[in-house]
């Protein structure tokens, strides 16, 4: 149950929120998704090399620049909550991208195959990145953070709308052609 102060804001709301342990916490998981980001930023280009179908190439190119974005709105959200943008170990990432490289190790090149275990790898990583920024837009919503929630917002609609393209380029031909090799 949220108490009321006399000035009809949420008891959570007032005060000074950047001290409090929940926005410490926002805070921390933003340092984490941001490494997430900049290593990912560096792992794409290596998944568009390694893409058979020139249209899952292009996939991964596009959500290279996307994640650059990514990567440029998560700095004006630090700047927003005047906090530095600092990078913070992320284990999910890092276990993310080291099993992406795992299936190009385990597939052969030039393989619909290997374009399929590509769009798994990616989808694992949309799905992270989906979970992470609902949570975290959700955190800054509660927090009266309006602006900062917007911004997270426009991340996680463009991180669906990859997922959902990822669907369509494995069902759309890849699944096909890898079954039937």
């Amino acid at each position: 149950m949220v108490t009321k102060t006399s000035n009809s804001k949420p008891a959570g709301l007032t005060g000074k929120m950047e001290d409090s342990e929940f926005h410490k916490f926002f805070v921390d998981e933003l340092k984490d998704i941001y490494w997430a980001e900049k290593h990912l930023v560096k792992a794409l280009p290596k998944m568009q090399k390694a893409a058979t179908s020139s249209d899952l190439a292009a996939a991964f190119q596009k959500h290279t620049g996307e994640t650059q974005t990514h990567i440029e709105t998560l700095e004006q959200v630090f700047s927003l909550l005047d906090e530095k943008a600092v990078a913070k170990k992320c284990d999910a990432m890092e276990g993310l991208l080291t099993e992406a490289a795992s299936i190009l190790e385990d597939t052969e090149k030039g393989t619909h195959t290997r374009d399929a275990g590509l769009i798994l790898a990616a989808q694992k990583v949309e799905h992270y990145e989906i979970a992470a920024y609902g949570s975290l837009r959700t955190f800054a919503k509660t927090m009266g953070h309006t602006e900062v929630a917007d911004l997270l917002q426009q991340t996680l609609d463009n991180e669906k709308a990859t997922d959902v393209a990822l669907t369509q380029a494995a069902e759309s031909m890849v699944n096909e052609a890898a079954a039937a090799e």
